[in-house]
């Protein structure tokens, strides 16, 4: 009896400390704190080119919740070169807590998904050939895959998707040494050796759903 209570303890004790302090996100407080995102990513997140604001809708909640943590702590938008990532940064220290990211990302994910229109002049079906390499983490449709730690790349943006290619490359991002799996995107990244490839590899990934 004895055993079986100290066995007990043992496992609450760890269930305590493995699991998260925060709740499930709550998309109706979310929805309050995206009043502020709305300003540049719209009201369905659904991304505004004049603004430099990539679509958030139908991007996996942890995949958000991730970046927007990478803004507050620094491995985001903190080099000086990376203009669009350092607006973005104090907009992500709006959100005061875990708690309030879980939130607005809960938000996000009810938001409907619409597809962008092409704006990147690029080959797509020399596009294919080069995202053979990059079908491996994000997919054959690039649907992503969570156990890889890879986004949804269909249906974002392409203009988007070439700035943060040219980011890695540039160093600009993936070069923290905390941002695990933007250190990861980087090499990868390298393999398009030139702008061109760069927007037909973009082109070709606006053509997926």
């Amino acid at each position: 009896m004895k055993f079986r209570y100290i066995a007990s303890s043992v496992f609450i004790a760890n269930t305590l400390l493995i699991s998260p302090a925060w709740a499930a996100g709550d998309a109706a407080k979310g929805k309050e704190f995206y009043a502020i995102c709305a300003a540049c990513h719209g009201d369905n997140a659904q991304g505004i080119k004049e603004l430099n604001s990539p679509q958030l809708a139908g991007q996996f909640d942890w995949y958000i919740v991730r970046q927007l943590k990478n803004f507050k702590a620094g491995f985001r938008g903190a080099d000086p070169k990376d203009e669009f990532g350092a607006q973005m940064r104090p907009m992500a220290m709006t959100l005061p807590d875990d708690q309030a990211v879980e939130d607005v990302v809960a938000y996000i994910s009810t938001l409907p998904v619409t597809k962008p229109a092409a704006t990147v002049n690029g080959d797509a079906a020399k596009g294919k050939t080069a995202y053979t390499i990059c079908m491996a983490c994000h997919g054959p449709n690039g649907e992503g895959n969570a156990a890889l730690n890879s986004p949804r790349l269909a249906n974002q943006q392409d203009w988007y998707m070439v700035r943060q290619i040219k980011n890695y490359k540039a160093g600009l991002r993936g070069t923290h040494a905390d941002d695990t799996f933007g250190v990861q995107m980087r090499p990868m990244a390298m393999t398009l050796a030139t702008d061109d490839a760069i927007n037909d590899i973009a082109a070709y990934i606006n053509t997926l759903e």
